[in-house]
């Protein structure tokens, strides 16, 4: 099975699901990464202050997560960081057409829509809207995860709250999360803050104990395709 997931930021796609990624390639399933946001540049008044090194030393640091995770590929877009509402939406949806063209994925994995951090938000919307139904699309499920740092930062002031009814394990890729985020170290804080390694595993332990797991990641379900008796598949 082809696996999609497409995240706003670097290290928001091992927030968010690094766990249930690492799973899905012990399983067998080939896993893509899409980053669509560079990362970094949002903390400048204008993105030209960046240092290049900076942005190369992130973009490094987020394959070794891929590649920690067992991802087969992971693709950087590129696109202003925090700035996706500075572009035409069209703009960001014809770049995940043509990821998902290529890649022809069965699962989609992205952001929530009630998220704090506006990229987020559109990352949802351009996710949703390249993966409506049309005759030949092979995507049956589209998930939505959480973040730590942003999506429980919204005090429910945004459209709509997270709202999981999927849990998937990740008793036995817990620990292989928190290292691939170990590869965004700049990323890391100590804790109590969400993006520490005590916050991050405490999250996946109440999680799973919502689901009777040891450890979980939690996902809102956007969409599932059923055909036929028991069947799930496009």
């Amino acid at each position: 099975m082809n696996i999609l997931c497409a995240a706003a930021h670097p290290d928001d796609e091992v927030l968010g699901c690094g766990g249930t990624l690492a799973r899905a390639a012990r399983e067998g399933h080939s896993v893509h990464i899409a980053i669509l946001g560079e990362g970094l540049t949002s903390r400048h008044a204008r993105r030209e202050e960046v240092d290049p090194s900076a942005l190369q030393a992130l973009r490094r640091a987020a394959e070794a997560a891929g590649m920690t995770i067992g991802a087969k590929e992971v693709v950087l877009l590129g696109l202003p960081d925090n700035r996706f509402d500075s572009l035409p939406l069209l703009d960001i949806v014809h770049q995940l057409e043509g990821l998902i063209t290529r890649i022809r994925p069965e699962v989609i994995y992205t952001h929530s829509a009630s998220d704090l951090n506006i990229d987020h938000v559109l990352t949802n919307r351009a996710v949703v809207t390249a993966t409506r139904r049309v005759p030949g699309c092979l995507i049956h499920e589209v998930l939505a995860f959480e973040v730590p740092s942003s999506t429980e930062w919204g005090f429910q002031q945004t459209s709509s709250s997270f709202r999981p009814c999927v849990f998937v394990d990740i008793s036995e890729t817990l620990d292989t999360k928190l290292a691939a985020m170990q590869c965004y170290a700049g990323e890391m804080r100590p804790f109590p803050h969400p993006r520490s390694p005590e916050a991050l595993t405490a999250l996946a332990q109440w999680r799973g104990s919502t689901a009777g797991l040891p450890a979980a990641e939690a996902f809102e379900l956007v969409r599932r395709i059923h055909l036929g008796a028991g069947t799930v598949r496009a």
